[in-house]
């Protein structure tokens, strides 16, 4: 029997470009031979394509993490398929996109996958878009009747015509705040603000990553995470953790969450039955509300008034054996190799996302 041949693509042009090229290498390394022939495929900070022989390949950064290195493009990738330089065609029978951010994670590349006709894993492209965009996400888990934090949207061109207006209607909402860009993740350019002189370099911070900056509330609670997978069509929901940050971080930033021993995690988190059960089945109405496919982390707060409170869905979250994803299901029984397993089977027993 033929093996399944599988291009794990990471890397890509948004902040998480790092970060995507550890999670690929580990779907890479474990993803199950006896079934599947990985293809790593890189996609450079410029957006070229380019053939990878594994973690090797990668060229290690100031910080110790890798990148992709710069080539010109190996690849095409067109509505005619995947092709190498010579025009041969690169034959694939599935798209693993372990890519975070922008253009991986936005339902651009799974539009590009669409009109070339390659089944993918994960969501498709309307889910990817809206879970990425935050502001667009909260009205529509409010819809379903989960709790959101209270905030509002600055675009950099309101910000760049009347920043006194926008500081006012940010300083109405109350301290401390987050700001963050309303399309990134792993807190890429979020801020803690406490008060309102903190507002100006917040905003420039997010707007850095995004013309569009999200301004929340903070929310006082203990932060817990869900891990969904859907197998055979159905989303089943993980055992919780609870992340815990250590000092000096104040919240879950980019650094606590790479650097080792910034941060810890209780799996399961030790939290009462009764909530333990509200938070996984809000993580499974998250992900139908949202129209996702695949996987998808749900991360939540547990205030101390016993309020549940969504904070994010991720489509395509960390994906090293140590990231939490992962992490959630072994401890629900299953293994990071039979998830990746269940992920290609799922996304090639689907069928294409577009209207028919």
């Amino acid at each position: 029997m033929s093996k399944t041949r599988v291009a794990i693509i990471c890397g890509g042009r948004s902040s998480e470009h790092e970060i995507s090229c550890i999670s690929a290498t580990g779907v890479f390394e474990a993803i199950d031979r006896s079934k599947y022939e990985p293809i790593l495929i890189g996609i450079t900070k410029t957006g070229n394509w380019i053939l990878l022989n594994g973690k090797d390949s990668f060229t290690p950064g100031e910080d110790g993490l890798p990148s992709v290195p710069e080539k010109k493009n190996e690849l095409s990738i067109s509505s005619a398929g995947i092709k190498k330089e010579n025009g041969e065609p690169l034959v694939v029978d599935l798209a693993f996109p372990v890519l975070h951010g922008a253009y991986g994670e936005d339902g651009t590349i799974q539009g590009l996958f669409e009109m070339a006709g390659i089944a993918y894993v994960g969501s498709g492209v309307l889910a990817s878009s809206v879970a990425m965009d935050k502001t667009f996400a909260k009205p529509i888990y409010a819809d379903f009747g989960m709790k959101v934090a209270d905030g509002l949207t600055v675009h950099e061109r309101d910000w760049r015509a009347n920043q006194s207006m926008e500081i006012a209607k940010i300083s109405s909402l109350g301290f401390p705040l987050f700001v963050k860009p309303a399309r990134s993740g792993s807190s890429r350019g979020t801020t803690k603000v406490k008060d309102a002189s903190g507002i100006p370099a917040a905003i420039d911070a997010a707007h850095r990553h995004d013309p569009r900056a999200m301004v929340e509330v903070a929310i006082k609670g203990r932060e817990i995470e869900c891990a969904v997978l859907e197998v055979d069509g159905t989303p089943h929901a993980s055992v919780l953790g609870e992340v815990r940050v250590h000092e000096p971080h104040e919240f879950y930033d980019f650094e606590a969450k790479y650097l080792d021993g910034a941060t810890s995690f209780d799996v399961p988190a030790s939290i009462p039955e009764n909530f333990t059960k509200e938070i996984r089945d809000a993580a499974i109405t998250a992900f139908v509300a949202l129209g996702c496919e695949g996987l998808a982390r749900v991360d939540f707060f547990l205030t101390e008034k016993n309020e549940v409170i969504i904070n994010e869905l991720n489509t395509m979250p960390g994906f090293t054996p140590r990231s939490v994803f992962p992490m959630l299901w072994a401890a629900t029984g299953k293994k990071y190799q039979e998830i990746i397993s269940v992920l290609c089977r799922s996304a090639l027993g689907r069928s294409q996302n577009v209207v028919r």
